[in-house]
């Protein structure tokens, strides 16, 4: 007869996982206190620390907003002109831009 292979069940990477699974790991891994109340950020963290992983996620880049505000302050500049020149969709091109860099500053704060 044929000898039955015996799986072995592949693990789902951490951020894959749901809450409820990680809660359940969460449980069986020692030292780690609290899984219920934790959201799945902190579970994940916590599981990490438990198994020892470092996480070198990828680094966020600082945004510097008073930069940010200068580029919009001189693309308003550049819109005026362009307004008084009579070229709209250039105008409108530079307001697109002001919108974006606004949003940009305002996710930053």
């Amino acid at each position: 007869m044929g000898k039955k292979k015996e799986k072995v069940k592949k693990e789902k990477p951490l951020e894959k996982m749901t809450a409820k699974e990680l809660r359940e790991l969460g449980l069986s891994l020692e030292g780690i206190v609290g899984v219920h109340g934790m959201n799945k950020a902190e579970l994940i963290a916590a599981v990490k620390e438990a198994r020892g992983i470092v996480d070198d996620g990828p680094a966020k880049k600082s945004v510097d907003v008073r930069s940010i505000k200068a580029k919009i302050r001189e693309l308003r500049e550049k819109k005026l002109q362009a307004r008084d020149a009579g070229d709209n969709k250039l105008a409108d091109s530079l307001r697109r831009r002001i919108g974006k860099l606004k949003k940009k500053t305002r996710r930053a704060a």
